[in-house]
């Protein structure tokens, strides 16, 4: 499932259960309208914090956490756009058999129906404005749930055509139940009872604003699939908000996981400059979808960055096989490359995969002329690509494989940044 199709979905089941409980001589009015934008953006934000709730079926759904929060990201947005039009407009006419479902004095549901609007926007700030410092962003973002509370009170106490045992007010509660559990869940439940484990960095060997952290299990070990990424939260002040990393890493003889860490941002700044042997962390995984193709006659992997992380534990994964038809791009930029390039040229010489390194960007010679050789090569149809960087670069990519005819559904991704 999609962003996109989750937002129509929610939308179009939203205003036709609507538009049922209303007069058909009152469809085309701003009433309905308005009405109909407030159920949507209810249902909308509803769903944002069940997807929150970083239920595993949900990801599943949805092909990958990444997906997860950017349709969690999406739903807000919407939800906020759907919510300004609601609080424009009256959403009744005279004549509707309205009730409020909850009876509130006349200031307090006055006062609720403000600050419902006011928490939407708040929330949706706090989604989309990177920057706030990430410890601070994610404090705030805690309180999602308790300000969708107040939404659900808005909807409880405001006059209304629907009822609660009409088929709106049962769409609208089932949506709001499942949205506070989720809520709630995230916030009490999931450090308890999550897939976790702790660990002991063990060593760190720096680079060019750039960390490679390898982790012992203090008791047990965490089970992924090389692709896959963790959230790690180092127990040192300032370190202890989980933070997501792709783990480079597989079939550890001792259980130990690697991860490279790049500075690019307050959070990870921090991190690289303070990561200390003997520190503890614990390690919330697996998550993603992120897997290698099983059935690809010629791949293509492209990291760009710190995106070359799942390409890493790819390489390591000795279960794996085929990497005789396997050429990796790593785009960097010169001096920052981590790991170093003969490091991991030496990585993929192990494994028997093509490595071309890419300093002067995706529209250099020495990307477009390996890349065109190889689609001429094995044909366009055969070709399967895995990409993991920024979305500029994966603009480009896409570009690319148009102009060669390489079919939309051979590119593999996953999303590079959260916020």
């Amino acid at each position: 499932m999609k962003a996109w199709q989750a937002i129509a979905f929610l939308t179009a089941v939203s205003f036709g259960l609507v538009l049922a409980e209303i007069p058909r001589a009152d469809w085309n009015t701003l009433a309905a309208l308005s009405l109909g934008a407030g159920v949507a953006a209810l249902s909308l934000m509803g769903t944002a914090a069940i997807l929150g709730g970083r239920w595993r079926f949900i990801e599943s759904w949805f092909g990958g956490l990444d997906r997860v929060y950017l349709a969690h990201k999406w739903l807000a947005v919407w939800a906020l756009g759907f919510a300004s039009f609601h609080l424009a407009f009256k959403a009744g006419i005279q004549g509707w058999d309205a009730a409020a479902i909850l009876t509130l004095p006349p200031f307090h549901t006055r006062t609720v129906r403000q600050l419902s609007f006011v928490a939407l926007m708040l929330i949706v700030m706090l989604a989309l404005n990177r920057a706030i410092p990430y410890r601070t962003w994610r404090l705030w973002h805690k309180l999602s749930g308790p300000l969708f509370v107040i939404v659900i009170l808005h909807w409880l106490s405001i006059k209304s055509p629907i009822a609660i045992d009409d088929p709106a007010g049962i769409w609208l509660a089932a949506i709001a139940t499942l949205g506070v559990a989720a809520a709630a869940y995230k916030l009490l439940l999931f450090p308890l009872v999550s897939k976790h484990a702790e660990y002991q960095i063990a060593a760190v060997s720096p680079g060019a604003g750039a960390v490679h952290l390898e982790l012992a299990p203090v008791h047990r070990t965490v089970e992924f699939t090389p692709g896959q990424f963790a959230f790690i939260s180092i127990k040192h002040d300032g370190l202890r908000e989980p933070h997501p990393f792709t783990i480079a890493g597989a079939d550890d003889p001792n259980g130990h996981v690697h991860f490279v860490i790049r500075s690019l941002g307050d959070y990870t700044q921090k991190l690289v400059h303070e990561a200390k042997i003997g520190m503890r962390a614990d390690i919330y995984a697996p998550w993603g979808r992120f897997k290698r193709s099983a059935t690809a006659k010629r791949e293509i992997w492209i990291g760009g960055g710190v995106g070359i992380s799942p390409f890493i534990a790819w390489l390591k994964d000795r279960a794996a096989a085929g990497f005789e038809k396997v050429t990796l791009f790593y785009c960097y930029t010169p001096g920052r490359d981590f790991p170093p390039i003969d490091v991991l040229t030496e990585m993929a010489r192990e494994r028997g995969v093509e490595l071309v390194p890419v300093a002067s960007g995706p529209h250099s010679a020495e990307f477009t002329t390996r890349f065109n050789e190889i689609v001429r090569t094995a044909g366009a149809d055969s070709v399967e690509i895995s990409f993991c960087g920024p979305k500029g670069l994966l603009a480009v990519i896409r570009e690319r494989m148009k102009e060669l005819g390489l079919p939309g559904s051979n590119l593999r991704y996953e999303y590079f940044e959260f916020r």
